[in-house]
């Protein structure tokens, strides 16, 4: 099924509408992120995505860590031509394979991630690298030139940023075209609009990925009390979901299910089509074959004026949905 693709940034990078975000298929250190997983599912999942044309799978060497990137490896092989591979670096993992949780971009930590990174996923080129999170003892511009040499040797296509700051942008842009940032983005959190990094890179031609476009699963409407999250979801923890808030946000998704519902799709469907509408490219993340072909045909689900208009006002931009993390990760965010 022959889909149109999006551009990232100028350099040439063509995506798909929807890509596929695979953080969920794999375990982390003491349990699962977003509950257990399924390895054959998650790899027929990655199989269904390449048959519908969604074949941009999103990973990063956190995740397992590298276990993710290691499934991934499996799912594609024989086939590592037809699938654009992005992976991410910055939290720093030690020699032992344990996550130190600091972050680090200097020079020679991008070197040694990207060749961990290669051989974990069985290929000796990432279409799209990313840094996960600015390190900020080390200036952007050092990070950014080791990533650019990676580019020069043939073995990153393109290089991203992740939760930067529309001033870090601009200086990191300005030592090497940057082709995509990728940052949360959802009905639910809509900071980098009211940041104004989506004007930033609309200025300099940078494509903008959004993750947790579903609202960290929110907005699909599956989530009607915490208890329907695993036991060791790391959602438990996040303020979106807890008290008074959680169920102010459970309101906001009943009026988005009743809108859904009248256009015949489903809320996620809904979710969306209204962030692809805007040129962006969201990356679900989902480790059945089921969500994953709800999720790309979102990708042709049209919305009008009066639509987006009547989306936006069940839902206006500021309004305070909870955070979408602990206190922690929410200060590493440029």
């Amino acid at each position: 099924m022959e889909k149109k693709h999006i551009l990232l940034g100028q350099q040439g990078l063509a995506v798909p509408p929807i890509g596929l975000g695979c953080m969920g298929m794999t375990g982390f250190e003491d349990g699962h992120m977003y509950g257990p997983a399924d390895e054959q599912e998650a790899i027929a999942t990655i199989h269904r995505s390449l048959e519908l044309g969604g074949n941009f799978l999103d990973t990063a060497d956190l995740y397992g860590p590298f276990k993710n990137e290691q499934l991934i490896a499996k799912a594609i092989e024989g086939k590592r031509d037809q699938y654009i591979l992005a992976t991410k670096f910055g939290w720093e993992i030690d020699d032992n394979d344990k996550v130190t949780w600091a972050i680090n971009g200097k020079k020679e930590y991008v070197k040694k991630s990207l060749e961990r990174s290669l051989k974990n996923l069985k290929t000796d080129f990432i279409d799209l690298y990313y840094l996960h999170r600015l390190d900020k003892s080390t200036p952007i511009e050092e990070t950014v030139e080791a990533m650019a040499e990676l580019v020069k040797e043939g073995k990153v296509g393109y290089i991203g940023l992740s939760e930067v700051s529309p001033e870090t942008v601009k200086r990191a842009h300005a030592i090497h075209p940057i082709s995509a940032v990728q940052s949360e983005y959802s009905l639910f959190e809509r900071t980098v609009e009211e940041r104004g990094l989506l004007t930033t890179l609309k200025e300099l031609g940078i494509g903008f990925v959004a993750y947790s476009p579903l609202g960290r699963g929110f907005l699909s409407g599956d989530i009607k009390s915490v208890n329907d999250l695993p036991e060791k979801d790391f959602r438990r923890a996040i303020p979106r979901f807890q008290g008074d808030m959680f169920n102010k946000n459970l309101e906001l998704v009943k009026a988005i299910e009743k809108m859904a519902a009248e256009k015949n799709i489903t809320s996620s469907q809904l979710a969306l089509a209204w962030i692809v509408s805007k040129g962006i490219v969201p990356i679900p993340g989902t480790k059945r074959r089921k969500y994953l072909e709800q999720n790309l045909a979102a990708a042709d689900v049209k919305l009008s004026e009066s639509d987006l208009a009547l989306l936006e006002s069940i839902v206006p931009l500021g309004t305070d949905t909870g955070a979408p993390y602990d206190e922690f990760s929410m200060g590493l965010i440029d």
